[in-house]
């Protein structure tokens, strides 16, 4: 089982910009970054000939779901990996992760790699774990605060894999050197290992209590 991307490309000087057009789910980083770069009410819509290839680059980053990637033709180095794997949770919408991800599935398949990806926490996504805006649908509410005392653990050290696996009808169990952020940027965990709630009922969100129990949480 893996992931199959719907990708379209766009090229320019120096760089070229793929899109995946399944997991865009209009964040508008690049639209407020680099507007004739971007522009929504044109087709093509991405057209990186327009600006110069580092800055193009450097907004391409900025997209919180990875939709958007790119490949340098100047010689010049691809997107680096983050040096430090963080989740950051968005209020009323989804997790934010960045850095070496892993999102495997129940039983341990790879399903997806990457460094940029915005995870479903409201429960209804038709596109799981994948967020596909359905928290706006659904009148998801969430606070992008959490609720715990900044806690490092052990030993932790920044970057490395960080595994996110999808237990079937159940939540997040992510393993690695991660640390969470609430949706002000603030640092509120680090540690090596967390259950992040992925129906949306939590009480105790973002993280796990067991509601996906109590409501017949389905994960397709």
């Amino acid at each position: 089982m893996a992931y199959e991307p719907k990708i379209k490309s766009y090229w320019g000087n120096g760089i070229d910009v793929t899109y995946d057009v399944k997991r865009c789910i209009h964040a508008a980083e690049c639209v407020r970054g680099l507007p004739e770069v971007f522009d929504t009410k044109k087709r093509p819509w991405v057209m990186p000939i327009k600006a110069d290839a580092d800055m193009v680059a450097e907004v391409v980053m900025r997209c919180p779901t990875g939709a958007l990637h790119f490949e340098r033709s100047d010689g010049k180095s691809d997107e680096p990996v983050p040096q430090t794997n963080t989740i950051v949770v968005n209020e009323n919408g989804p997790l934010y992760v960045l850095g070496d991800v892993k999102v495997v599935t129940a039983d341990g398949e790879t399903l997806f790699e990457d460094t940029r990806v915005a995870l479903c926490r409201c429960g209804h996504s038709k596109n799981k774990p994948f967020c596909d805006n359905s928290h706006w649908k659904t009148g998801f509410r969430a606070s992008g605060n959490v609720s715990v005392k900044l806690k490092d653990s052990d030993g932790w050290t920044e970057g490395g894999h960080l595994v996110v696996k999808m237990k079937e009808n159940g939540p997040y169990h992510i393993r690695g050197n991660f640390e969470i952020r609430d949706s002000d940027g603030q640092v509120r965990f680090r540690g090596e290992k967390a259950i992040l709630c992925r129906c949306g009922g939590t009480l105790t969100k973002p993280f796990c209590d067991n509601t996906h129990k109590n409501i017949n949480f389905i994960s397709e």
